[in-house]
């Protein structure tokens, strides 16, 4: 009580001085001032350290009122830093470690914080309850920070430094989490909300936490993550992943190398090992660079295929040498790396983000559902691309299509009674073992084959018909020239025209019945592959140019 009464005259005291300090009589004064505050402050001291050592709750009480009183928090939080903090920090985290010694205990802080939690509670927590005891006046003491955070933190720089280096991410993140739980529990001595708040804004706290860099910690995470994206997509051609199939043939089992590093990189971005919850939203754009790094990649790809733009060098070499089957698994593996991101993959990326207000976590939702969106996208150009493939193999039938004509013309043949040989195997492509379901790939889809056989037939009907009707246009004119000529021929030489149309069949009407018989046979071939004929324009165009004028309005196969 002494000294708390010293302590209060002695501010006083200080008052007056700042208030009188140009005065003679104070200036005269001023060295005994000077050496009576020394005084008390040695004096103060050594009490505090005795109720410390002692553990004399009246004596730290009475001790830290006059620190309050004489407004020097300051010294009070250092003499209980280095009586106290200092000595069981030091047996946890020996400074001054060899490297030998260092390299057996490593950086790693998990442990040390757990020691330390220990030893608050065993040796500190006695003060911390004496100074946030309510109305005790004690309050400006801030010793979770200044005294224990601070000798904490001096420990780890001269200890283990390199906790702090996020040239290992691994090991930084479990050591920035273990800090984060150290100051949570920390935390958990302050008696409000408002004592916590002032433990983080205090400085020793900020400083703390700048020595966690997850600025960089996040960029090596980026090269990490992205780097093995863009490896698997750097490769010349598409490298299978040999899944078994399940039974019912909707595996979700990726098929492609570079569609599994997809999955897995988007993945790591929120691990547990990996994220670090104040860098979210660089984790969730990361997310979206990969899915439209992965998107371009392939979207390029088939667009490059599509020009014939695939020369070396190009990075679109796997889109040349791809086969139809392999786009089959394209197609598979967007079906389920879609399904995956707007499913189970948002499900867990929204848990993880709970803490967030509704809105932030509505444009998460809506971010990622649209990368999903941009992955579905992607399914009609490979299917355009097999589509492509199976009509560039198909329309090589086609020739024979030219060479019935020059037949017609160069020979007396009779009129035609059944379809060419050629119609056979127009759309031999269609049928491959690839395009079947049960034996060959358990990965397509009714739906798929559907959409394949409907859009490959729809374009070879196409090519069909502009062939046919070009030749059967230019047989028409030249037949029309012909018989022209022989009239004009006949008046010359005297002869008598007659009105009566020549009964014979002219070779175009040959040709149209041949043509006809073959787009009939052609037609029931497009139904046993499910397609009907009558629904494709170009096929109703190719049956109106070919067919017999009584059966031209309907299609009857």
């Amino acid at each position: 009580m002494l000294l708390e009464r010293i302590a209060s005259e002695m501010n006083r005291l200080k008052f007056y001085i700042a208030h009188a300090q140009n005065l003679p009589f104070i200036q005269n004064m001023e060295k005994r001032i000077q050496s009576a505050s020394l005084l008390l402050d040695a004096s103060l001291g050594h009490c505090f350290v005795d109720g410390l050592e002692h553990r004399d709750e009246n004596a730290i009480y009475n001790c830290l009122r006059a620190y309050a009183a004489i407004d020097n928090t300051s010294s009070a939080e250092e003499i209980f830093r280095m009586t106290i903090v200092a000595p069981l920090i030091q047996k946890i985290i020996p400074r001054g470690l060899s490297g030998e010694v260092a390299g057996a205990s490593g950086d790693g802080l998990e442990n040390d914080y757990q020691e330390i939690k220990k030893c608050i509670e065993k040796d500190c927590q006695f003060l911390l309850e004496i100074s946030s005891a309510e109305n005790s006046g004690l309050h400006v003491f801030d010793f979770l920070a200044n005294s224990i955070l601070k000798e904490v933190l001096s420990a780890i720089k001269k200890g283990k430094p390199g906790a702090f280096s996020p040239g290992r991410p691994t090991e930084f993140l479990i050591n920035y989490k273990s800090s984060l739980d150290f100051l949570g529990h920390l935390e958990g001595y302050c008696p409000s909300r408002s004592a916590v708040t002032k433990f983080r804004a205090e400085a020793i706290c900020i400083e703390f936490m700048k020595q966690w860099n997850v600025g960089v910690y996040f960029s090596l995470r980026f090269q990490e993550i992205a780097g093995a994206l863009d490896s698997a997509l750097a490769a010349t051609n598409l490298i299978p992943v040999h899944n078994s199939p399940s039974v019912n043939g909707n595996s979700q089992d990726l098929t492609l190398k570079q569609s599994t590093i997809l999955l897995e990189s988007l993945r790591s971005c929120w691990r547990e090992d990996v994220l670090i919850l104040s860098c979210s939203d660089k984790f969730l754009r990361l997310t979206l660079q990969l899915l439209s790094r992965f998107s371009n990649w392939l979207s390029s790809g088939l667009a490059a295929r599509k020009t014939g733009n695939t020369a070396s060098n190009s990075g679109y070499e796997w889109a040349a040498s791809a086969v139809p089957n392999d786009f089959l698994y394209i197609i598979h593996d967007i079906n389920c790396l879609a399904t995956e991101v707007c499913g189970d993959y948002l499900e867990h990326v929204l848990q993880l983000l709970s803490s967030l207000s509704a809105d932030v976590l509505d444009l998460v939702k809506q971010s990622i559902l649209q990368g999903g969106k941009s992955l579905n996208d992607l399914t009609p150009l490979a299917i355009n691309a097999i589509t492509d493939a199976l009509v560039d193999e198909a329309v090589k039938g086609l020739k024979d299509v030219k060479a019935i004509a020059t037949t017609f013309r160069m020979t007396n043949k009779p009129i035609p009674s059944r379809h060419s040989l050629y119609v056979s195997g127009l759309l031999s492509p269609l049928k491959k073992d690839f395009l079947d379901t049960e034996k060959h790939n358990p990965y397509l889809t009714k739906e798929t084959i559907k959409e394949l056989r409907h859009g490959a037939a729809t374009e070879i009907t196409g090519r069909y018909y502009d062939m046919v009707v070009e030749i059967v246009s230019v047989a028409r004119k030249t037949e029309s020239s012909l018989q022209r000529l022989k009239k004009g021929a006949q008046r010359r030489a005297g002869g008598v025209s007659s009105d009566v149309s020549d009964p014979t069949v002219s070779d175009t009407d040959k040709l149209c019945m041949q043509y006809f018989l073959d787009i009939q046979e052609y037609g029931r071939n497009l139904s046993t592959l499910g397609v009907e004929a009558k629904e494709i324009p170009a096929y109703r165009s190719l049956w109106q140019c070919v067919a017999p004028p009584d059966r031209q309005n309907v299609i009857d196969l």
